[in-house]
């Protein structure tokens, strides 16, 4: 019972253990490798702004698969991120659908406009 009123407060104890899990993971990578998931993690973290933890989870146990291939093949990382590394991270990002702390700004955005429109035509 007081795992569940903690986890009403605090969020999913499981996700938090696969989190920690994960990030450990990138914490292990050799370098380059660390180095670029890391920036990739904390970016994540600012870009991302997911607030569906399942989704995050997922995203991150994905970032993690993903370098630890590449350091496995041994896959320089230009060849991983491109020429444009913001890219490739708001592109990762954009690939997991989830609900976004933006999410209620943007729909009260598009009904007040929807309203405005509404009252321009009477």
């Amino acid at each position: 019972m007081a795992a569940k009123w903690l986890e009403a407060l605090t969020g999913s104890l499981e996700q938090k253990k696969q989190y920690k899990q994960h990030k450990a993971r990138i914490d292990a990578l050799p370098e380059p490798y660390g180095t670029a998931a890391k920036a990739m993690h904390r970016y994540f973290m600012y870009y991302g702004g997911m607030t569906d933890g399942d989704t995050l989870i997922t995203m991150f146990g994905d970032l993690a698969d993903l370098w630890e291939r590449a350091a496995v093949d041994g896959t320089p990382v230009r060849e991983i991120v491109g020429d444009d590394p913001v890219d490739f991270a708001e592109t990762f990002v954009q690939a997991y659908a989830g609900k976004k702390w933006i999410d209620p700004e943007r729909a009260r955005l598009n009904k007040a406009i929807g309203d405005a429109e509404r009252e321009e035509r009477t």
